[in-house]
């Protein structure tokens, strides 16, 4: 009788067989198809479990799939398991085909490691072909279909219905449906693959359709100033159209803007920052004229648009406000150099004032500079140059001829004038005039913190710094060095001038000065130095500083005292 229904059963299994390969290609997306894939093995193969593992980019297999237990699939479902591991178990066991069967006595070595697996203990068979629990059977999954192919997954199937490992005809059954398998999974792929691409091509063409007026609204509704300019030819740089917010930022009509290029707008000082952003399509900052004559700081970022055919065709300039910034970023920058409690240059401003004067060529023994390169070649007066060892052209304000000036075309000019102090080893005052650097201390002044504490001294310290600021020139610099010290920096003036000089402000900081209804008075000791080139400013600091230690220690204490 069995005999007589072994061709049924293989017909009804063939049957089965066919309608879940045929389910595998109805499947719409990828995810589907992996599932039904797990399915029909439940339906089709008489096993009632089964997982598919597949192969990750990186290499490792996810479990995809789960079918026949929901306990399985809440378990397994989404875990990896890493290619080693999984190489490992396929080069295991017994090869029936394609396929990988891993008996429970040699199984057990792969019981920690890191694939997702569903087995559990049980005991011996109880004859030769009983299915124990802890048996494994592997069904690769190739690209191509055959096993010559790139693995795309590995299916995993368990405890088959009649409990027996399957037989000749159980293996080539679940042989061949793994290699539909892995084609359903590969179209589902493609097709996949082809959704996204026609989804993605006609997004394409919909935002081709759209783009012309999409960036009409961008470019008319932008809160922002943009511009489109020719680029090339004899208009080059007219503006051809100008958005509203860029004509509200220059308080200038769209038909006016059309008129002009961004070159006819930009500040004078940033024509050459302009047409070096222009070339390269970056971005700069820079000054737009305004109607009324007025100033705006921009930023300003172009696109070069090219054509394919006939290279740059325009640029799309972006133009943003940045007024407000630059005045914070000035006063930031004004905070950084000057002094908070009396608004003066800080020190670290005044070495830098100081230092732009000076530089490092030291001064002949006779007077005027050394030239390394020409030692009789050099020129000291008014507008002469010399060229110094590195080959650069400086100028002296010193009125002294040392020979012939060299040729100007050989040596670039840096604009360098040099500095250089009067000679002070003579007490005949020559004339010469020079950078003097008056170095002040206030004499008192701790006394008055002291008894009327630090509200009355910052009070005395913004009222001297005020009355030093009157005594000098415009152009003179005076900086706080820091506590009770100021510094000032006065070109031009002769040793009789700077002695006059420190007078006239010592005379201006004496009379008493009014704090919290009270007249308090400091007296001031003035040292006096002067800039050369060839010294560094924290060697003119120090000279000056010297020179005022001099001056307060021989000066009568009654003359310096103050109340």
């Amino acid at each position: 009788m069995e005999t007589e229904s072994e061709p049924y059963i293989r017909l009804t299994t063939l049957r089965q067989l066919h309608q879940v390969v045929a389910d595998l290609n109805t499947a719409r997306s990828l995810a589907d198809t992996l599932q039904a894939v797990a399915d029909g093995v439940i339906a089709g193969l008489g096993f009632e479990l089964s997982a598919v593992n597949l192969v990750r980019p990186d290499g490792d297999l996810v479990v995809a799939a789960v079918g026949g237990s929901a306990g399985a699939e809440a378990l397994m479902a989404g875990r990896v398991g890493s290619r080693s591991s999984w190489e490992r178990r396929l080069s295991m066991g017994e090869r029936w085909g394609d396929l990988r069967f891993i008996p429970y006595s040699e199984g057990w070595v792969l019981d920690d490691d890191d694939v997702p697996q569903w087995h559990t203990p049980g005991p011996a068979p109880r004859f030769p072909d009983e299915w124990h629990p802890m048996d494994r059977l592997f069904a690769p999954l190739y690209a191509a279909g055959a096993s010559g192919g790139e693995l795309i997954g590995v299916l995993s199937v368990d405890k088959p219905r009649n409990g027996r490992h399957p037989g000749a005809w159980g293996r080539e059954a679940l042989q061949m449906y793994a290699f539909h398998a892995a084609v359903a999974i590969g179209n589902a792929r493609l097709r996949g693959n082809m959704q996204r691409a026609l989804l993605r091509l006609e997004r394409e063409q919909q935002a081709l359709r759209a783009s012309e007026e999409s960036f009409r609204q961008a470019f008319e509704y932008a809160p922002s100033g943009m511009a489109i300019a020719e680029m090339g030819g004899d208009q080059h740089g007219r503006l051809l159209r100008a958005n509203d917010a860029l004509c509200r930022l220059l308080g200038r009509p769209a038909s006016a803007m059309r008129r002009f290029s961004f070159s006819d707008l930009v500040h004078p000082e940033d024509i050459g920052t302009l047409l070096r952003t222009s070339a390269e399509g970056g971005r700069a900052e820079l000054r737009l004229a305004r109607r009324d004559g007025s100033y705006v700081w921009v930023s300003l970022r172009n696109s070069v648009v090219a054509d394919a055919a006939d290279g740059p065709r325009f640029l799309l300039t972006h133009v943003e406000d940045i007024e407000e910034r630059k005045r914070h970023e000035l006063q930031l920058a004004h905070r950084a150099s000057h002094d908070s409690l009396t608004g003066l240059p800080n020190s670290a401003e005044l070495r830098a004032r100081l230092a732009a004067r000076l530089c490092a060529t030291p001064p002949r023994p006779g007077g005027g500079y050394e030239d390394g390169g020409a030692a009789d070649g050099g020129v000291a007066g008014a507008g002469g140059v010399y060229v110094d060892a590195a080959g650069h052209l400086h100028g002296f304000d010193e009125f002294e001829c040392f020979g012939t000036p060299p040729p100007v075309e050989t040596a670039p000019f840096d604009g360098h004038v040099h500095t250089v102090p009067p000679n002070e080893d003579s007490d005949i005052d020559d004339g010469h005039k020079g950078l003097a650097v008056l170095f002040c201390d206030l004499d008192g002044f701790k006394s008055i913190n002291d008894r009327f504490g630090h509200h009355a001294g910052d009070a005395v310290l913004i009222e001297v710094a005020r009355r030093l600021t009157n005594g000098v020139r415009e152009g003179d610099t005076v900086a706080r060095l820091g506590g009770d010290e100021f510094v000032v920096l006065a070109d031009g003036l002769g040793r009789a001038d700077a002695a006059d000089l420190a007078v006239r402000l010592r005379n201006a900081i004496t009379p008493p000065i009014r704090v919290d209804g009270r007249a308090v008075r400091v007296g001031a000791s003035f040292g006096i130095g002067w800039a050369g080139c060839g010294m560094s400013a924290e060697e003119v600091l120090h000279s000056a500083d010297q020179r005022m230690y001099i001056e307060k220690r021989s000066r009568s204490k009654e003359r310096r005292r103050a109340g």
